[in-house]
């Protein structure tokens, strides 16, 4: 019988409810939100699956040490006191990634070099010699969190972030994040029981989120590695097992998804990543303006797309998003459309169009909403009426 452990589950600002369903419905225990991340507790077992599975995760973290630090040097001397020779191979490699919110310090990377130097020190005083630097395929990835005065050690168990899902070969300009695709998916209620489009697609990481979503398919089943694989207890038959009992919970599809865009360039690449994810079945990508669109289903649609905004190309505000509400109310009827609007510039109040919710969210830095627009049949008293 494995033996539970802590974990903690980094998230993006704002989707800490929704990743926290997420590890509920796997199999979490004892799951609680915190600020941009999720705690909880499983086995060995647990920690394979959530790195396999889990769509809006960023990075599953094992905690190791948490203590409290007055100043630099007090750090320094808890980190070179640390047994590290029980987690690093003296002849390996380690990376360090740290988050820092403190006056003690006021800079994440002088963090990463002084946990370095500790590590290194260790090493070097107590067998001469001293493992080496990895930023890219270490053995071990450390991650320093510093929140004031209290520091927390953790082992990062996924390696590279859990956002690169290993099927996106092509990208247009500032792409969005495959973990804030699922997450705003998620959040907008995606379930894969009806039609679905994205008029704006870009690189097609919406609409491929959202047909892995819809057949219950693992986020992570194209990586070929974690970085717990590296380590020395890694039971490769354990993991085969947790995978082959996720593949057999894919479920069939029988509705469609569309993405659009009217570049050219992008709809190649949408097509491309699309096959890389092997989903071709699922997603048909077209080239086509969704300004000049009509909805093309008799069934109930549910629309998400990430609309250009200022800083990524050169538009006129103003009308591309009347643009985008006329099209919704001529074109689109029976249709729960949802976009994110950043909220500088003022996009929002340009749509004319009442959004029945608004929802925080970042998309890189920058603040925005998730919006959501319901479009009926008829008028909306008609439908209160049928």
């Amino acid at each position: 019988m494995m033996e539970n452990f802590s974990m903690t589950a980094k998230s993006l600002h704002g989707f800490e409810s929704v990743l926290a369903k997420e590890i509920k419905n796997l199999g979490g225990m004892n799951v609680k939100e915190g600020v941009r991340h999720v705690s909880f507790e499983g086995d060995t077992g647990f920690m394979y699956k959530a790195n396999l599975c889990l769509r809006t995760a960023i990075s599953i973290l094992k905690p190791i040490k948490s203590f409290r630090i007055e100043n630099e040097q007090d750090f320094y001397q808890r980190l070179y006191e640390f047994p590290w020779e029980d987690y690093i191979d003296k002849n390996g490699s380690f990376a360090i990634d740290s988050t820092v919110n403190s006056e003690v310090f006021n800079h994440s990377r002088y963090v990463v070099f002084r946990a370095k130097d500790a590590i290194v020190d260790r090493f070097r005083d107590k067998f001469s010699t001293r493992p080496n630097i990895d930023t890219k395929e270490p053995d071990f990835r450390l991650n320093v969190h510093i929140d004031r005065f209290q520091c927390n050690l953790s082992i990062n168990t996924s390696g590279e972030p859990l956002f690169k899902r290993n099927y996106k070969s092509a990208t247009n300009i500032a792409p969005i994040n495959e973990v804030l695709a699922a997450s705003l998916l998620l959040a907008s209620g995606w379930d894969g029981q009806c039609d679905f489009l994205d008029p704006m697609c870009g690189s097609g990481t919406i609409a491929i989120e959202a047909a892995m979503i819809a057949c219950q398919i693992p986020a992570n089943i194209n990586r070929e590695d974690f970085a717990f694989m590296k380590w020395p207890e890694f039971d490769r038959s354990f993991y085969e097992k947790i995978k082959a009992s996720a593949l057999k919970k894919i479920r069939p599809f029988h509705f469609k998804i569309k993405a659009y865009d009217k570049a050219p360039s992008a709809v190649e690449k949408a097509i491309q990543n699309v096959k890389n994810a092997n989903l071709s079945e699922f997603i048909e990508v077209e080239r086509k303006d969704f300004f000049e669109t009509e909805k093309e289903t008799e069934r109930h649609l549910h629309m998400l797309f990430n609309p250009p905004y200022g800083e990524r190309l050169d538009i006129d505000i103003p009308e591309f998003y009347s643009k985008i509400g006329d099209t919704l109310k001529q074109g689109y009827p029976d249709t729960t459309a949802w976009f994110i609007a950043v909220v500088e510039g003022g996009a929002m109040k340009h749509v004319g169009l009442r959004p029945s919710r608004k929802i925080k969210v970042f998309n890189a830095k920058l603040e925005s909403r998730l919006l959501r627009y319901d479009i009926y049949k008829g008028s909306k008293k008609a439908k209160k009426q049928d």
